[in-house]
């Protein structure tokens, strides 16, 4: 990770002004590897149109599903290097999924990928169902300790992030959770809904609409920041201290991008951010604008990946 870091320093400083991010004669695109209406392609989304005036053309948005991701991850991989593909590469696939012993990746992502720019933070959410008779984390830790074993909590997979969440909740607080796997976060939270599973930890963005209506009680934020929108809300690290969860969306390219295309991304990913509207859209999504360039982004990913270790190690997760 470090020569990783190194590289992505050593092309930053190589940069000799603004240029173009991508040749004239491609068509620009942004890979996400999660379905339509997810919390990666509404990032992909907002960053095509954001861009769309500093680069000259909007980037057309594909959705490569399945392997957890890593179909659009390889699908960038192994296409042109010439910055007119990039990946929406969120937080799991950088930092989590290459820690998981027996998980099968496609690529390398510390080799095959380099960092363009993180776009967005994102606060998560510790929620059950609006008719869960738990009205406070408390009252739901009360009830696991009382039976073991009993109570359960989802995720939108083996190794995800909020799959590790729900394994920390356990440890810091030495209570027994049976744990309910789901292809994705948005079943995982139908099921919560629906009382079948009684309790997820999720980015925001995946069940803000579903609190906003009333489908989902919010037990507490999984960070000290909290959010505008439910500024009463309970924060997670006060209630379990140690216990601090949030996620990033960014935009990463293939191994050998040139500098100055990934200078170019940048750039017109920062300005976009700039934008009033495109702040607007990423926060009513649940989503923090929050801009870093290559070189302070492949250090957020190093950082990460070796906190999220450090998790996976202590719970002996391991992919099924």
């Amino acid at each position: 990770m470090k020569a990783w870091i190194g590289v992505v320093l050593l092309g930053a400083m190589m940069l000799a002004g603004p240029a173009a991010a991508q040749p004239a004669d491609r068509p620009l695109r942004i890979l996400a590897g999660y379905a339509a209406g997810g919390t990666s392609d509404i990032v992909a989304r907002v960053v095509a149109e954001g861009v769309a005036a500093k680069l000259d053309q909007r980037p057309v948005v594909e959705n490569r599903t399945g392997a957890n991701g890593f179909i659009a991850a390889e699908a960038v991989v192994r296409g042109p290097a010439d910055g007119s593909v990039v990946l929406q590469c969120p937080m799991g696939n950088m930092t989590i999924s290459p820690e998981i012993p027996g998980m099968h990746i496609p690529i390398d992502v510390a080799r095959d990928l380099v960092p363009v720019a993180n776009v967005a933070r994102s606060s998560y959410a510790v929620v059950v169902g609006a008719r869960s008779p738990y009205r406070s984390l408390d009252e739901f830790l009360a009830a696991a300790r009382a039976r073991p074993g009993a109570l359960t909590y989802g995720s939108a997979g083996i190794g995800t992030a909020q799959h590790l969440s729900g394994e920390r909740l356990k440890r810091m607080t030495q209570i027994d959770l049976l744990h309910v796997p789901y292809r994705g976060a948005a079943p995982a939270a139908l099921e919560v809904i629906a009382g079948r599973t009684d309790l997820l930890i999720t980015n925001l963005g995946d069940v803000i609409r579903q609190i906003q209506g009333g489908e989902l009680r919010l037990l507490a934020l999984a960070d000290a920041e909290g959010w505008p929108e439910f500024p009463d809300a309970p924060r997670l690290p006060q209630l379990v201290p140690g216990l601090e969860v949030a996620g990033w969306f960014g935009i990463c390219g293939p191994r050998g991008m040139p500098a100055k295309a990934i200078s170019g991304w940048a750039d017109a990913i920062r300005a976009a951010l700039e934008d009033p509207m495109v702040r607007k859209r990423l926060l009513d999504s649940g989503l923090t604008p929050h801009f870093e360039d290559a070189g302070t982004f492949a250090h957020t990913i190093a950082r990460d990946r070796q906190a999220w270790g450090e998790v996976i190690r202590a719970a002996n997760v391991r992919a099924e």
